[in-house]
């Protein structure tokens, strides 16, 4: 299971037991968007090869509301 843990400055993510984190800038070159544009699906696209999409897309300015 991965875990995705959003703040301003970009995503703390534990995937498959291995903890790192994604920058803001990194997030937003790999997908072309603000960071606030993007959702929490496109972000586990990029962190998973295949993800199990659950549930409605948020999108990133939405969860740090």
């Amino acid at each position: 299971m991965t875990t995705l843990a959003f703040d301003d400055d970009g995503v703390d993510v534990v995937y498959e037991g291995t903890e790192f984190r994604l920058e803001r800038e990194l997030i937003e070159e790999a997908t072309g968007k603000r960071y606030h544009d993007v959702t929490d699906h496109e972000v586990l696209k990029i962190v998973e090869k295949g993800p199990d999409l659950r549930g409605e897309p948020r999108r990133v300015g939405d969860i740090l509301e």
